[in-house]
Order: structure tokens, then C-alpha cells, then sequence
């Protein structure tokens, strides 16, 4: 599991980007009041998914 700040350094965005992505579904997460709880493999999921 990760934070909203690493997901920020592992893809090279800013937080509102990051909120983004996260709100939008396009990573999958899960909110803990509110904090944000990222599996690893959503991320990875996702960058398979990214066109480059």
C-alpha cells in the first residue's frame, strides 16, 4: 500500500493530478476518512494501461 505522496513521486505528478486519477477511478483506492489507500498493484495497472 501506498500514500497520495508516493504515488506523486512514482509517477512524477502533482497532488491535484494525483487527487484526479484517484477520484476519476483510474487508479483503483480506498478511503480511509480522509486519507487515501493505494494498492501497488493499481499503480501498476495503471502504467501498463498508459499510452507513452
Amino acid at each position: 500500500m501506498i500514500n497520495i505522496k508516493d504515488l506523486c513521486e512514482i509517477l512524477n505528478i502533482g497532488k491535484n493530478t494525483a487527487y484526479k486519477l484517484l477520484k476519476n477511478n483510474d487508479i483503483p483506492n480506498r478511503r480511509l476518512g480522509k486519507k487515501y489507500i493505494i494498492p501497488k498493484f493499481g499503480v501498476i495497472e495503471y502504467l501498463k494501461g498508459v499510452q507513452l
